[in-house]
């Protein structure tokens, strides 16, 4: 038992509304982990283009997603280039239609502006239509609820949801989220992770501790 091969583009023979992300995005500033897929019943395949907006290779943000990640359709990463400058008297981006109103516009000022990378951690849910804004980072086994707006960053293993998003609860206390952090049972070889499905979808933390203690 191995599971569907990371290298699919589609992980369902004959179906294409779910992809394994890493195999149709491109470019220097993205990236997936194995197995982290996205649902969509049109042109799922089409993933960067339709759920990554503003990523502009100029200003370097990178779009960081790790392993076993589900993300639901409609998901939107927005990224730095859709932030205007806010330093001055109006945030119009003359620059951007050319015809002379480039002329004198230093780049500097729009990159202040930047909040940094994206980045999804391992194992996390995201639900349908749920927006990712610049810079947030959201951490491993975390959950993000339906058509939430997530403008700051999730702890592991947190469940948000709202617009802004907010903690509703945390999956476990924290002393097992670090211990599950440090288990990192995504990082275990794909046949252990095979033998183990038991114990990951259903068992109790402790039983990855015996685990990942016998490794």
């Amino acid at each position: 038992m191995h599971g569907p091969a990371p290298e699919a583009r589609f992980p369902f023979p004959g179906a294409e509304h779910t992809v394994f992300i890493k195999n149709v995005i491109s470019g220097d500033y993205i990236e997936a982990g194995d197995y982290s897929y996205y649902n969509d019943p049109v042109d799922a395949a089409r993933f960067q283009e339709k759920c990554v907006r503003y990523h502009f290779d100029f200003l370097g943000d990178r779009l960081t997603i790790g392993k076993f990640c589900a993300l639901a359709t409609g998901v939107e990463f927005i990224m730095n280039g859709a932030n205007h400058a806010m330093g001055g008297v109006s945030t119009y981006p003359f620059h951007i239609f050319q015809g002379g109103w480039e002329q004198d516009y230093d780049t500097s000022v729009f990159l202040k502006n930047s909040r940094g990378d994206t980045t999804v951690g391992h194992d996390v849910w995201i639900g349908t239509d749920a927006t990712i804004l610049p810079g947030v980072s959201i951490g491993s086994g975390a959950i993000v609820g339906s058509k939430s707006v997530v403008g700051s960053d999730v702890p592991p293993y947190a469940i948000v949801a709202g617009n802004p998003a907010r903690i509703i609860r945390t999956r476990f206390d924290a002393a097992t989220v670090d211990r599950l952090l440090e288990i990192a049972w995504w990082n275990w070889p794909i046949e252990m992770i095979s033998a183990n499905l038991s114990a990951i979808r259903e068992g109790h933390p402790g039983d990855l501790e015996c685990i990942a203690a016998a490794l």
